[in-house]
């Protein structure tokens, strides 16, 4: 058992869920601190004035994780891209290099409040991962116990997931999607609302709408002119759009990533998409790049499925 009054350098951090001993190692975790407000009182004419602590604010809690979770943490993330409210208690764990526990912060309430996928890039062969934010109730800071923590199961999958290693699709258009190059990083959000009650120093946290972002994505120039064609005919301009069969709006599209040996890891699908807008990367006379340009998609809904 280590010695747990001595310093460390935390190694390792695990995440415990409704009982479960661990749901896997992520990379890194911060904020879950604890602040309160000051009140100031000043009575009448009297210039003295007295100050006490108010209710306790807990910071939100952001990890990093990739593909080294189990099963009843992506599932987590599922019903949170579906606008379900999944409502966890359970631990953060920090523990040395050798597994030893050296502190824990449990909590109590959490709710997924953000999702925020990386940016995936054809040219990028490392590792991706995802930053979750935790919307937690309460908090409690507990020293750690010394005991090893549970060998990780599946620590080593997180090798798998590279930025490079992705498919993405669009209705009508697979084949201009065919050399997507690169797809930009993009945040699912969930606000938190406040309810304090009185007698209760804890406000009670309870979930508004989730807000889908925009997705973008890059294709070469020789392949972009069916979105300019799109857009045009959508929107109306460059002599298009007047009279003519507008094409289907409302498209649907997914995002897939792959391991090494192209095993599917996760599938992002999106829902109710159109084109927002089509911008042709800087041109330069001494760049030697691949002339690129940017595709921009609005969605209505998204829905995330694991393995």
């Amino acid at each position: 058992m280590a010695k747990i009054n001595t310093a460390y350098a935390a190694a390792h951090f695990a995440l415990e869920l409704d009982g479960r001993d661990s749901v896997g190692l992520f990379r890194s975790v911060e904020g879950g601190g604890v602040k309160a407000d000051v009140m100031t009182y000043q009575h009448g004419a009297n210039y003295d004035r007295w100050r006490q602590l108010g209710k306790p604010k807990f910071e939100d809690i952001k990890i990093q994780v990739g593909m080294s979770m189990s099963q009843p943490f992506y599932q987590w993330l599922s019903d949170f891209m579906k606008g379900v409210p999944t409502r966890k208690t359970g631990a953060i764990v920090a523990a040395d290099f050798y597994y030893n526990e050296r502190a824990r912060r449990n909590f109590a309430g959490a709710m997924i409040k953000e999702l925020t996928f990386p940016k995936l890039d054809g040219g990028d062969k490392n590792a991706a991962y995802m930053t979750v934010a935790l919307s937690v109730e309460d908090i409690a800071f507990i020293k750690g116990s010394g005991t090893r923590l549970a060998p990780p199961q599946g620590f080593d999958k997180q090798k798998l997931w590279t930025a490079c290693n992705f498919n993405f699709t669009l209705d009508d258009y697979s084949a201009a999607c065919r050399r997507v190059t690169k797809v930009d990083s993009f945040t699912v959000k969930q606000n938190v609302a406040e309810h304090n009650v009185g007698g209760f120093k804890n406000a009670i946290k309870t979930p508004t709408a989730v807000e889908y972002p925009n997705i973008s994505f890059y294709v070469p120039e020789a392949d972009a002119q069916p979105f300019f064609d799109h857009m045009a005919k959508r929107v109306g301009f460059g002599g298009k759009g007047n009279g003519e069969v507008r094409p289907a709006a409302k498209m649907h599209g997914t995002l897939e990533t792959f391991d090494h040996s192209h095993g599917t890891l996760f599938t992002l699908e999106y829902f109710g998409a159109d084109i927002v807008s089509v911008t042709p990367d800087k041109s330069d006379a001494s760049s030697e790049e691949v002339k690129q340009v940017k595709v921009e998609l609005y969605t209505e809904k998204m829905t995330m499925r694991y393995g």
